[in-house]
């Protein structure tokens, strides 16, 4: 059975004629008739008296009307508010950011939501960059912060957004801290402050250290970013880290790296083949729109 049938249903059951009913709903009468019939066949019940020309609701229709006016009213429901998600402006976006992200910039970024979209609901995740991807493959959230990620499931979409400096932070009574630039191996004798793995940003610092060659010993894996400051400006070691927010606040100093350059590349990702509803589309040109155009 279904919904136009009951939408025929109940346009009879108003009418209670059925050439005047196949004129409102713009059928012809042989065809109205024959879906009456069906759901009548359907139900194993008739649902109108036939008196001629005349049809009256006997009391099956009358107790199957009930049932086909919540049914309707319900769909009626359902259809505006999938109406107001896919409305352009309108709808939930679930996005998914890197923990340093939450520090500055999404708060930043929020914080200009309502004046830009003030109809578009937000939901937010916080977590590791292999997280992320996670939540992408099983489409738990619409859009990522974060380094470039790979999946092996599912194909990802992803667009570079901004450049971020990472700087070597050291203890500020380390011989290096009255240095303002250094090359990377010439902290290859120090304790080493890393992020776990499973960050990408662990990664990206593993890959420049083995670019130059060198085995960093890391005596502790952190979590956050302030985790990491907090054992260094303690004298435990030495890190390689973005410059974020509050980094002044701990005992270290941060040094620019020459040699190699030290960057991570931040974007916006998607699952390529996924679909994305028309609200989560735009706030996705509007992250690409601010920040590729700054």
């Amino acid at each position: 059975m279904e919904i136009q049938q009951l939408q025929y249903f109940k346009t009879v059951a108003k009418l209670q004629h059925m050439t005047r009913a196949a004129e409102k709903l713009s059928i012809s009468q042989p065809a109205l008739s024959k879906s009456i019939a069906n759901i009548e066949q359907e139900l194993g019940v008739p649902l109108f008296d036939r008196q001629g020309r005349s049809i009256y609701l006997n009391r099956y229709g009358t107790l199957f009307l009930e049932s086909v006016n919540v049914i309707l009213a319900e769909y009626d429901k359902v259809i505006q508010e999938f109406d107001e998600i896919t409305r352009p402006g309108y709808g939930e976006v679930s996005l998914g950011f890197i923990h340093t992200l939450g520090m500055e910039v999404v708060p930043e970024l929020m914080a200009r939501i309502p004046n830009k979209y003030p109809n578009m609901q937000f939901s937010l995740t916080q977590s590791t960059s292999l997280s992320l991807l996670k939540k992408l493959e099983e489409g738990i959230i619409d859009l990522s912060l974060s380094q470039k990620i790979e999946s092996k499931l599912i194909a990802i979409e992803w667009v570079e957004l901004w450049t971020e400096e990472l700087f070597v932070i050291v203890p500020k009574h380390h011989p290096l801290a009255e240095r303002e630039f250094i090359d990377l191996e010439e902290i290859k004798g120090d304790p080493f402050i890393s992020i776990k793995r499973g960050n990408s940003l662990r990664q990206i610092v593993d890959e420049l250290f083995n670019a130059i060659g060198v085995t960093m010993n890391t005596t502790f894996s952190a979590e956050e970013m302030h985790t990491v400051a907090g054992f260094v400006g303690a004298g435990l070691g030495v890190s390689l880290i973005p410059n974020v927010k509050g980094l002044d606040g701990f005992n270290v100093k941060k040094l620019r790296v020459i040699n190699p350059p030290c960057y991570r590349k931040i974007g916006v990702s998607w699952a390529k083949d996924r679909y994305l509803s028309p609200a989560a589309n735009e706030f996705k040109q509007f992250l690409i729109d601010s920040f590729t155009n700054n």
